[in-house]
């Protein structure tokens, strides 16, 4: 009987192009699929939770794959794709699971966190961690504008096109942590689940709000009408991580 092996992944995404294997072979789940080859002497696909875009971050991502048997434990799974890996992917734990587990399936909702910048200057340690925004941020705009997204609404109009429409765009967010210190601001998302390029263009919603560019009301007429067109922000990839996914 196959035996399914779960896996908590961290990684830093600025290297590669995103989760998704693609032809060049340069994404994470390329990687790590990679690895387990060279351990197991024999192909094995590794499913995620969900897809990251390129340059998205995850402090822990989930996967499964179905192997074989159990010739190793998962503390030495661990530490074999740990060895082989790039050192901007990391296995932070493994267990076995029943079958009945699924890594995309069996979620029942993720936390995302946004990092934002405000001030003049970016650090050099915040390169590729945080959307650098020159100018000064109001964190009271930040929140009220956040709230508007807080519940279950079809979410079209802060969705991009993956290539195929999708069959249902209503998604639940259960809440909008506002949070940082002095110039970082961070935006965490609770939510059932979110479409593609979701969660960058609420926050690119949001700051445009927050810096006078545009009124809350903007955001409740996209909401309320579920228009794609006309001009959006989207926040940049490297602001974002996956923080946790919800079983």
């Amino acid at each position: 009987m196959p035996q399914r092996l779960k896996l908590i992944v961290a990684y830093d995404g600025a290297a590669f192009a995103g989760w998704q294997s693609q032809t060049h072979r340069n994404t994470v789940q390329d990687h790590l699929e990679q690895a387990f080859r060279k351990v197991n002497g024999r192909p094995v696909q590794v499913h995620g939770a969900g897809r990251t875009d390129a340059g998205v971050h995850a402090l822990a991502q989930c996967a499964h794959v179905d192997l074989a048997d159990r010739r190793l434990t998962a503390a030495k799974w661990t530490t074999a794709l740990n060895a082989l890996l790039p050192p901007t992917i990391r296995i932070l734990r493994c267990q076995y699971v029943s079958e009945k587990f699924h890594a995309r399936f069996s979620a029942k909702g993720k936390i995302y966190r946004y990092r934002i910048w405000a001030a003049p200057i970016l650090p050099p340690l915040e390169l590729n961690r945080a959307w650098h925004i020159s100018a000064p941020l109001d964190r009271a705009f930040l929140k009220t504008a956040a709230e508007k997204f807080v519940g279950s609404h079809d979410f079209a109009g802060f969705a991009a096109n993956r290539g195929k429409p999708e069959t249902n765009t209503t998604r639940t967010i259960r809440s909008i942590r506002v949070g940082g210190r002095g110039p970082l601001m961070t935006l965490e998302f609770d939510g059932d689940g979110f479409l593609y390029k979701m969660v960058r263009l609420i926050v690119g919603a949001i700051v445009d709000v927050a810096v006078g560019r545009s009124a809350i009301a903007g955001i409740v007429r996209r909401l309320d009408s579920k228009c794609t067109n006309g001009p959006r922000l989207c926040a940049p990839a490297e602001g974002l991580l996956l923080v946790r996914v919800w079983y």
